[in-house]
């Protein structure tokens, strides 16, 4: 009986799914991460922000660095473009340039994004470029068989630090909130129907939008960024907390012991497109290209 209930529940979800449109944004190569890896929710949370907002694969480009998480390009139905070690937000911010009316997604995790890759960040976060950056953050290199990554712990144990990690980790939020982004969340890859929202916000926004998402890798780390260990750390932002007051969201990112889930920051100004506009305006260069309808959230 159990069985059979169970396959109706498929069914069920099955056929939700089709006449959703999300698997218009699926391709056909299955994800090859590990059972239980949690950017399975980001298999999952991009298609479905883009349906939502009704942005065609064609108009969508996903550009990754190299990592686990990097691989996602190959699983969705738009263009993509798996680029070199840590250069994820320069290749992004070239297509971003080059043709405006593009939806650009930058994938990456924590090692690609904030050890080779960390000099790119607040170039792209202080230039505003309208791209949504969203970064895995499993404390570890997963790709490369367990080696400490910036955001480890200190005291986690790896097979290349067996007796301990010694360094201090850095703080994502803290630092693309001082860089300047203009819109700055946080998820859980365990909470994936918040993901899923936040996802869809952070592409809806016209600016450099940094999603941070807590990702356990279930092969690696058995003692730190587990779910259990997350679920029972994570909480909601106070009902209270205003997104626009920028030092109570610099509060809330000092908060690693209970990481606030949810939108800390957003503002409003002029993206690297309408500053370059302006420039070519000022001398005499070609007339504003009318741009697409701006995304609804």
């Amino acid at each position: 009986m159990a069985e059979a209930h169970h396959q109706i529940y498929l069914e069920d979800k099955l056929k939700e799914v089709r006449e959703s449109g999300r698997l218009e944004y699926r391709s056909k190569a299955l994800p090859t991460w590990c059972p239980g890896c949690g950017y399975f929710a980001m298999a999952g949370g991009v298609p479905a922000a883009l349906n939502a907002l009704a942005i065609a694969p064609q108009d969508t480009v996903v550009v990754s660095g190299i990592g686990c998480s990097s691989r996602f390009p190959f699983f969705v139905n738009t263009y993509g473009f798996h680029t070199l070690h840590g250069r994820v937000l320069p290749v992004a911010t070239g297509v971003k340039v080059a043709n405006d009316d593009l939806t650009v997604i930058a994938v990456g995790g924590d090692g690609d994004g904030f050890a080779i890759g960390g000099g790119h960040v607040p170039h792209a976060a202080r230039r505003n470029i309208d791209i949504t950056y969203l970064l895995f953050d499993n404390g570890i290199y997963g790709l490369t068989k367990g080696q400490t990554s910036p955001t480890s712990a200190i005291g986690f144990r790896t097979p290349t630090s067996p007796y301990t990690n010694p360094d201090q980790p850095l703080n994502p939020l803290l630092m693309v909130l001082s860089y300047g982004a203009t819109w700055v969340g946080q998820a859980f890859a365990g909470h994936p129907q918040q993901l899923e929202d936040l996802i869809r916000q952070a592409i809806a926004h016209r600016g450099f939008s940094y999603l941070h998402i807590l990702s356990p890798c279930v092969t690696f780390d058995k003692t730190d960024k587990t779910y259990d260990r997350l679920e029972q750390r994570v909480r909601e932002l106070p009902a209270n907390h205003d997104p626009r007051d920028f030092a109570a969201a610099m509060r809330q990112a000092m908060d690693v012991e209970t990481p606030p889930m949810g939108l800390l920051y957003v503002a409003d100004r002029p993206t690297l497109a309408d500053a370059l506009e302006g420039i070519v305006a000022k001398a005499g260069g070609a007339e504003k290209r009318p741009r697409k309808v701006a995304k609804a959230a």
